[in-house]
């Protein structure tokens, strides 16, 4: 039986990772580790948390001792590394707390994890440490348009065709890094830590860089969730600059299955970007979303545009990040299962169905954490 830790299980992505191990590992013990900051919430995994292979730990990931020991405890396997503060706002205004946690956090993870692992008979063998990035971390990508093709592009497009939309210069395992934020700097360290695991201890490590996630459980200080809930209430949607900013785009349930593919099949020391083939500048995501929302809601379509109020931009804003994961295609066979289409349509109607747990969550200070946010950039 294999033992596996997953950091920060209890958050978006982590809780999407937990839940596909534990129903499709009956034979692995999954120990969830969550420190449970704001963006940690276990109602994510009420659907899995009486499962006889699951278990949840409340830990802080730069508590080394505590760490080193639930190694020792539960003879760990595998960990798969997702804990980290993660938003791009509050590390501009708390910059400190994203060192401690995205990089000596790991760093602690790394330390625990060497000595327990050199201390067996069998030392590394069968062992496995894998680290989740971000593709911010490569820092920014200039936008051109190809010949003969202008964004945004139909509903109909191939995948590959929409790709192309912004430019013809994507992110590679091997560009180098350039991070531009107090996050994206944090990561970029961590990744680093990993990769020198690997070379100086010959720790048995693997590091993935992916594009930005969206689908259920996202916590809603991120754009999607954020906006679907302003729309609900009729509340502005604050877009940065004039909303030109174009990203990747992956839902979650595809992520993790790279996730599990990758941490089973991958190769030790190596690196996989995983992207959604999926770019949208953020104002015309916006506009599909609202008039997703619009319909499900049975307001007039289109009637929630007229809540869009430009903001001043965030200080240092990558204009636009491509993710090219053909490594993973190739090697792993691994390609998102969902045009973004139909996954914002899953998306929306998981929120609107599921308000309890979103009104849990945007009561309080979150809430007023975010209307400060929006008084001061209007």
């Amino acid at each position: 039986m294999k033992n596996i830790v997953i950091t920060g299980g209890a958050g978006f992505i982590g809780s999407h990772v937990v839940r596909l191990f534990v129903n499709k590992y009956p034979e692995y013990n999954i120990i969830n580790l969550d420190k449970l900051t704001y963006a940690g919430n276990l109602a994510n995994l009420k659907d899995i948390e009486d499962k006889p292979n699951y278990k949840f730990v409340k830990m802080d990931i730069c508590d080394f001792e505590a760490f080193y020991q639930l190694m020792q405890d539960e003879k760990v396997d595998g960990i798969i590394h997702l804990a980290a503060e993660s938003h791009v706002d509050r590390s501009i205004k708390d910059p400190f707390t994203f060192a401690r946690t995205n990089v000596m956090g790991t760093l602690s993870l790394l330390q625990a994890a060497k000595l327990y692992w050199e201390s067996l008979p069998e030392k590394y063998e069968g062992k496995r440490f894998y680290h989740i990035s971000t593709d911010e971390v490569y820092g920014a990508l200039e936008m051109t348009h190809p010949e003969g093709i202008e964004p945004p592009f139909t509903t109909t497009a191939s995948s590959s065709e929409h790709h192309l939309a912004y430019g013809t210069e994507f992110f590679y395992e091997t560009t180098k890094y350039n991070p531009h934020s107090p996050y994206s700097a944090a990561k970029a360290s961590s990744d680093h830590f990993v990769r020198a695991y690997h070379d100086t201890y010959g720790m048995p490590t693997i590091v993935t860089n992916c594009s930005n996630n969206y689908g259920p459980y996202q916590f809603p200080e991120k754009l999607i969730p954020l906006f679907i809930n302003n729309i609900r209430h009729r509340k502005p949607l604050p877009v940065y600059g004039k909303g030109e900013n174009v990203r990747d785009w992956l839902y979650v349930e595809d992520h993790a299955r790279a996730i599990d593919m990758i941490f089973h099949n991958g190769k030790i020391a190596e690196t996989y970007n995983i992207g959604g083939f999926n770019e949208w500048k953020n104002i015309d995501l916006i506009k599909v979303m609202i008039k997703t929302v619009d319909r499900l809601l049975g307001n007039p379509e289109g009637s929630s545009e007229e809540l869009i109020t430009y903001v001043t931009d965030r200080a240092g804003h990558d204009l636009r990040y491509a993710i090219d994961s053909t490594k993973l295609q190739k090697e792993l066979g691994w390609e998102p299962s969902l045009q973004f289409e139909e996954g914002i349509e899953k998306t929306v109607r998981w929120y609107l169905d599921n308000q309890e747990w979103m009104d849990n969550i945007t009561s309080g200070e979150y809430e007023k954490y975010y209307d400060d946010m929006y008084r001061m950039n209007k």
